[in-house]
């Protein structure tokens, strides 16, 4: 997706809303950072690394090719660049994960056209235990949802359980669809719908896989998350960006790393609240932290409208100021 928020210091005021002020790690490590390689310009997805701590794996969204980047939290710098062979041309890769296997799973799961490709794939390859350029034979597994072709943008691997789901983006709300227990090759991996979600363009579970965190282009949302499926739901703390398109939990748990497109795009820490390293509580709540169980029955979508409509109108009052500044000027 191409970015379109371009207002400048939207992002800022948005952090005096939510007061999510990022933190920064005693090393330098897992703190809001710029992708600072000129090859990422649509960074759209984020996987906190396991064995490389400070590292953060992402990759473009569409037209770029197979190759994911393990950019350094504490410099923005690149540090490896992953090729993988083994799978077809990418059409456009939304989404990247760690499972509980050591296993980096790369989403290309995005259909813009909502419904024109009757399959999508998921690559698979081990987390390099070196950090340095590299060709990897990737797994390629085909995916088909149960009901049929739909857009999607979130794909999450549960740290406990390896199953992955994938959360649908649609405005009207999406669905979260779960994997087979083990994906296969040689034959089409079905998804089925196990809970209804609101538009979503990246997800993440805690590392201890009892939270769910949803984010999309104005809104975060956090799930209680217990057999497979969701629970409770709650408003979780997301500073606005140019083009609200990633989100992970630090390796920790003890923060949330939310990413942007665009070239040079930031990415920034929000603290969890009551973490202390373990990852065994709830994200950061906004608002008055109050939970529902709409996640659970409903299309719980109440709640997230509500803070999408918050944040459109904070957008569509900088545009009134941006405007009025510039005739101010012109006059």
């Amino acid at each position: 997706m191409r970015s379109y928020l371009t207002v400048p210091g939207a992002a800022a005021l948005l952090l005096l809303f939510t007061g999510a002020v990022p933190a920064v790690a005693d090393d330098g490590a897992d703190r809001s950072f710029t992708i600072e390689d000129p090859r990422i310009t649509e960074s759209s997805g984020l996987a906190a690394s396991r064995a490389h701590p400070g590292i953060y794996w992402t990759h473009n969204d569409s037209d770029d090719g197979p190759y994911v980047y393990a950019v350094d939290s504490r410099t923005g710098r690149t540090v490896a660049t992953i090729t993988m062979k083994g799978v077809g041309e990418p059409r456009d890769v939304e989404a990247v994960s760690l499972g509980p296997d050591g296993n980096l799973y790369v989403g290309d799961i995005g259909d813009n056209l909502n419904g024109s490709w009757d399959h999508v794939w998921i690559y698979r390859f081990p987390e390099p235990k070196e950090l340095k350029d590299a060709t990897v034979r990737a797994t390629q597994f085909d995916v088909k949802y149960a009901d049929g072709p739909r857009n999607a943008e979130a794909l999450m691997v549960h740290p406990k359980t390896g199953r992955v789901y994938i959360a649908s983006k649609n405005e009207d709300g999406g669905g979260l669809y779960e994997g087979p227990a083990k994906l296969t090759t040689g034959a089409t991996n079905v998804f089925r719908r196990v809970g209804e979600v609101p538009w979503v363009t990246d997800g993440a579970f805690s590392p201890d896989g009892k939270e769910l965190v949803l984010r999309s282009y104005f809104s975060a949302r956090g799930y209680v998350f217990e057999n497979g499926r969701l629970g409770a739901d709650h408003a979780v703390r997301a500073p606005l960006q140019r083009q609200a398109e990633s989100v992970t939990y630090t390796a920790d748990g003890s923060a949330l790393m939310f990413g942007s497109e665009g070239e040079r795009s930031d990415v920034e820490r929000v603290d969890v609240d009551g973490r202390d390293g373990g990852g065994g509580t709830s994200p950061s709540r906004g608002g008055d932290g109050s939970a529902s169980s709409a996640g659970a029955g409903g299309d719980g979508a109440g709640g997230v409208k509500g803070t999408t409509l918050t944040g459109v109108l904070v957008l569509a009052g900088i545009g009134f100021l941006v405007f009025m500044g510039r005739r101010r000027k012109g006059s």
